[in-house]
């Protein structure tokens, strides 16, 4: 299966943050204050980055909980990204998860399944390393 997925960026009315908007949803992509004419008003590519590796595992681990018939209960999901060299560039990422359930067992089974499966941590792997660290609650 094949399916395209797009998102638009436009410039943010008396700014020079661009506003992406993909249907309905939207966020702000800026540079810090005071840097190449940025306001701090959104994120960075690094900090987007970072909630896409985030964003993904955490919908993926829903999505193993789901198929597992598994209730979640309280989760945290914490991406660290390391970026170096001249042109900056991430070179590793570390996706930290802090998984609830009834039975221990089947928060880490959700956890293993969500590592294997998510879509943006394989996408880059091949640029980068990324981690996967289960946390004891």
């Amino acid at each position: 299966m094949t399916r395209t997925l797009s998102m638009r960026f436009h410039n943010l009315p008396g700014s020079r943050a661009g506003v992406g908007r993909s249907g309905p949803r939207t966020l702000i992509a800026d540079r810090p204050e005071g840097v190449a004419g940025g306001q701090g008003l959104g994120f960075n590519g690094g900090e987007l980055l970072a909630a896409a590796l985030g964003g993904c595992f955490w919908n993926d681990l829903h999505y193993a909980a789901e198929a597992r018939g598994v209730v979640l209960g309280a989760v945290e999901v914490e991406v660290e990204t390391t970026l170096s060299g001249v042109p900056l560039r991430v070179i590793a990422a570390t996706i930290r998860a802090r998984v609830e359930a009834a039975d221990p067992s089947a928060a880490r089974a959700c956890f293993e399944a969500a590592c294997a499966d998510s879509t943006i941590a394989n996408s880059v792997m091949a640029a980068f390393p990324v981690a996967f660290v289960f946390e004891d609650s």
